[in-house]
């Protein structure tokens, strides 16, 4: 027997230790053991406190059969990666609200394991965190629901005679489920990427509207199931019809978005930008395009693989959701470049959030196979058009290609700008550590440097001109000890952000 323990602990142990959850980040790994522990010690108390009886294991059964049949839905039409919309909680919150409250507790595990087994195999610990939140969230939704409700009375039968306060008791508890559930998968998304937002993955108005849909069907089961099991001939070809109206919703989405970034693919980020461009020259808004090329991408695919480098591209992506606001528009262009629109945003603003962009970026905590920290940097151009001013897309776009091409040209990791009444910076970006400042930072001396002439693409008294020549001139730039200039430049509201020249 010790033999045998000891060949058990030489061969089981290594895999134990091997197992991906082990790699998380140790915040996201310590919520994963919180949370998964207190799961199971739930469930412990749970079976200690449990009556059997067969009435509770019909309608269990039942229940369980609809989700059962919903899995297999998904499994038609595949399930997708990320944040998943469906309608278990349609068989789900009824078992919460009719049943004991251990059956409440296991009916995700059952479900979840039949989803790795049919549909799709995903990384064990994310499923096991994924069945420990919605456990959780419906052992909460459970306590809510009771502790509303009078005490020592019977949910089902309690239900005809106060109609309204079962409803209501019920409505909480589904709200407390939803509360709770976001709460935790927000938590680990967040400590997963940073830099992904949350409000965009998990609290669009579209999937606000969803919840809300699938809770009010929940509740409708619910009490149908009080009537008869009958109910669920009637509610199944509901329920089958709103799991095909969210996948048509995530369809769309799909449709519209790059299947690497999840940004807007080029198509559609062209089409939503013209809109919002003629919008801007309609109620002479400013607004600001801006082309965000990777530098030396190539070499960080030929040095660790294409494998690492869409995770470059991904990170990239979750960088530009997380910095922009809602209403800017991100989208991917194709290989390693993206663009960004940014409606209501004069020359200085739009300098400094792609500022912001560049030095996130630049920040990114990638790591190769081995350990090794990819360093990824990024060049970017911005075209402004002032408000009053009047582009199209294309024009936009030429101008922030010209500024990226000047960046490139000047050195990589910074941002260059064109104004379309303005001028080309010559300029880098400053070195604040927050990345948010295209101005000088601190005092110090200052020494002046001759500016030779620049190709800008500019408006001379109201009239429109490409490719002219930019007045030579000078601009005070701060000098080290050394007396050396720093490759940084002013900005304000009435001169370009990076521009040392006045048109």
């Amino acid at each position: 027997m010790d033999h045998a323990g000891r060949a058990v602990f030489k061969h089981g142990m290594p895999r134990v230790r091997e197992w991906a959850v082990w790699s998380l980040p140790r915040p996201l790994l310590a919520l994963w053991s919180v949370v998964t522990c207190l799961y199971l010690a739930w469930i412990i108390l749970g079976a200690a406190r449990f009556h059997f009886r067969l009435s509770d294991l019909v309608l269990f059964a039942a229940l369980l059969a609809c989700g059962a049949f919903s899995v297999e839905m998904a499994r038609r039409a595949s399930e997708p990666a990320g944040v998943v919309k469906d309608v278990y909680a349609v068989w789900e919150l009824p078992v919460v609200f009719l049943l004991p409250g251990l059956y409440a507790l296991i009916v995700p595990a059952i479900r979840l394991a039949l989803t790795q087994w049919r549909v799709r195999r995903a990384p064990a610990y994310k499923r096991v965190y994924t069945v420990a939140a919605i456990g959780i969230a419906y052992g909460c939704a459970r306590m809510v629901y009771m502790g509303v409700l009078p005490a020592h009375v019977d949910p089902r039968a309690y239900l005809w005679s106060h109609t309204s306060m079962w409803l209501i008791a019920a409505g909480c508890g589904a709200l407390a489920q939803w509360a709770i559930n976001q709460g935790l998968i927000a938590a680990a998304f967040r400590l997963e990427n940073p830099a992904a937002s949350i409000k965009h993955e998990l609290f669009a108005k579209e999937m606000l509207h969803n919840d809300a849909t699938e809770l009010c069907a929940a509740l409708l089961v619910a009490v149908g199931m009080t009537i008869s099991h009958l109910t669920l001939i009637i509610a199944l070809p509901l329920a089958t019809l709103l799991q095909r109206s969210f996948r048509h919703a995530q369809l769309l989405n799909e449709a519209r978005a790059d299947s690497k970034t999840g940004l807007l693919n080029a198509a559609t980020w062209e089409r939503e930008a013209g809109a919002e461009i003629a919008r801007a020259v309609r109620t002479s808004s400013p607004l600001a395009v801006a082309l965000l090329d990777l530098d030396r991408f190539k070499q960080i695919n030929d040095t660790y693989g294409h494998l690492l480098g869409d995770e470059v591209l991904r990170a990239i992506a979750d960088t530009m959701t997380g910095v922009l606001r809602e209403y800017d528009l991100a989208g991917r262009f194709g290989g390693e470049e993206f663009v960004m629109l940014l409606p209501q945003t004069r020359a200085t603003d739009a300098f400094r959030i792609a500022e912001r962009v560049r030095a996130h970026i630049a920040r990114l905590p990638i790591a190769s196979p081995t350990g090794e920290r990819v360093q990824v940097t990024a060049s970017i151009g911005v075209a402004a058009l002032d408000a009053g001013s009047s582009r199209e897309l294309t024009e936009l776009l030429a101008a922030a290609d010209a500024a990226l091409y000047r960046a490139k040209a000047s050195g990589r990791d910074q941002v260059q700008m064109i104004s379309t009444s303005r001028g080309l910076s010559a300029v880098r970006p400053s070195d604040d550590p927050d990345g948010d400042a295209g101005f000088w930072q601190g005092g110090g001396p200052r020494r002046t440097v001759t500016v030779g002439a620049e190709a800008v693409l500019a408006e001379d008294d109201g009239a429109a001109r490409a490719g002219g020549l930019h007045p030579c001139g000078t601009l005070q730039l701060p000098v080290d000890a050394e007396g050396d200039a720093e490759d940084e430049a002013e900005g304000s509201e009435s001169t370009t952000t990076t521009s040392a020249l006045a048109v």
